[in-house]
């Protein structure tokens, strides 16, 4: 063979390189091919979702037909059956949108048939939902969450004869009308383009207000109810509301009158709110000024709360109870304190009298302080404002009595078996003893004539003193 091939060399290469493009044509059809299926060990496994259909008419697998989700494909349809009556309807999702979380199919999913063209081209519109729990492969969406295709024979076939008749003369009528005329047509449609941005915002919002519109007919329908049960309370009411009107209309004039004062009410009002315009100023001032205190009442009351809790037992339980009692005596106390109101100026006038008299007698415990002892004696005292001030806090009677009680309880305390006596203190300087001495002890004998009657003890001390106070005695320089 391996001679074989060296022989004919060239028309193996051939055949070689022309298998390879065909193999390569063959490959790059397929790719390009809407229904072709995945290659294994090269494509990932799609994700199939099935869908149960009233009707799968004009579904055909393997012609290209798509499942899109919002416009784009993201899927194909693989496969049609029946079962049960209803059209199963298989369809390929992409593994790779599934796997990064692109889709999410969930339980509440939907999907509905369409036709992409005028021969029924069918496709799958799919809305993988918004809640729910996430749906694995091979999953089956009811017939509740699916929507048919509506066939044209269908909604003809439910027209009687005169309706469809009517309608083929509208549809010829509708064709000469248009006839030549399509660009005008064309025109139309693009100037409603606004228009029907402005109607599809409109239905979006009506559709994602579809629940508080269902909820406002059934009040209203409740409402309807509420006020055909209660009619009779509707007439009271009418006719209440008649009497009311009725005696309006009566006061007629009064509110006529009440009108015309108005203006001058106006007036007066505008010059009082004029003249109230310093104070709001002043007000706003104040208000700002107090605005501290105000942020700071808060923590007053957390602070003050203890006292309170504390306080309002004593409050309830003894205060109010001796207030309770108490009152009949106060109510019988106000004459009293009536004139005990008028007589207080004079007795209050009266008792500072009687204040001062007593304390010109009773002991002032801040008297003499700070006066110089010079001052107490009234001797050498250098008149000053202290000074003054300090004899303005002279000791009242009642010290000085004390005071003398003390000096006589000082003079009068030697006593003996005869009695208390006073005592006394004789002094004498040299010069006054030695003349007595010369005068009295002189030539005049032993006695001179002051001492005349004295004892001889006496008479021989004073001789004794003269020779103490004499030369070398005690006096003597």
């Amino acid at each position: 063979m391996t001679r074989a091939i060296r022989k004919h060399l060239a028309d193996f290469i051939a055949l070689t390189v022309l298998f390879a493009i065909g193999i390569g044509v063959t490959g790059y059809i397929i790719s390009q091919q809407e229904s072709r299926p995945y290659i294994p060990f090269l494509e990932k496994s799609p994700f199939k979702l099935k869908a149960e259909f009233s009707d799968a008419q004009a579904v055909v697998p393997g012609q290209g037909q798509t499942v899109r989700v919002a416009g784009v494909e993201v899927g194909k349809i693989s496969g049609v059956d029946t079962k049960n009556g209803v059209g199963i309807v298989t369809m390929d999702l992409n593994r790779d949108m599934i796997d990064n979380h692109e889709l999410t199919v969930l339980s509440d999913a939907t999907a509905t048939l369409r036709p992409r063209t005028g021969l029924k081209d069918m496709f799958v519109e799919l809305d993988p939902g918004t809640s729910g729990h996430k749906l694995k492969g091979g999953a089956t969406l009811p017939v509740s969450a699916t929507e048919p295709d509506v066939d044209p024979d269908e909604f003809l076939s439910s027209l009687d004869a005169d309706t469809r008749s009517y309608l083929q003369l509208l549809i010829n009528g509708l064709g000469k009308g248009f006839q030549g005329h399509g660009k005008d047509l064309n025109a139309t449609f693009k100037a409603l383009g606004p228009t029907q941005e402005d109607l599809k915002r409109i239905s979006t919002a009506v559709a994602a207000r579809h629940h508080q519109l269902s909820r406002l007919v059934h009040n209203y329908g409740d409402l309807t109810n509420t006020l055909a049960d209660t009619d009779g309370q509707i007439q009271r009411l009418v006719n209440s509301s008649n009497t009311v009107l009725s005696a309006f209309a009566q006061e007629n004039q009064n509110i006529s009158a009440a009108v015309s004062k108005l203006p001058a009410t106006l007036s007066v009002t505008r010059n009082t709110l004029t003249k109230l315009g310093p104070y709001s100023d002043l007000l706003a001032s104040s208000l700002n000024s107090l605005r501290p205190a105000f942020r700071q009442l808060d923590t007053t009351n957390h602070q003050v709360l203890p006292f309170v809790q504390e306080a309002a037992p004593i409050i309830q339980n003894q205060i109010r109870p001796f207030v309770q009692v108490a009152r009949p005596y106060v109510q019988n106390l106000r004459p009293a304190a009536h004139g005990l109101r008028i007589a207080t100026p004079d007795l209050v006038q009266v008792l500072y009298e009687l204040n001062r008299f007593f304390n010109m007698a009773a002991f002032n415990p801040h008297g003499r302080e700070g006066l110089p002892a010079s001052c107490i004696t009234k001797t050498g005292c250098t008149p000053g404002p202290d000074t003054a001030k300090a004899r303005a806090r002279d000791e009242g009677y009642l010290y000085w009595v004390g005071w003398v009680g003390h000096l006589t309880d000082s003079l009068f305390s030697t006593s003996d078996a005869v009695g208390p006596f006073r005592r006394s203190i004789f002094g004498v300087n040299c010069q006054t003893i030695q003349n007595q001495v010369n005068t009295n002890l002189g030539s005049a004998g032993p006695l001179g004539p002051g001492l005349k009657g004295l004892s001889s003890s006496v008479e021989k001390a004073l001789f004794g003193l003269t020779d103490a106070v004499g030369v070398g005695g005690i006096c003597h320089p």
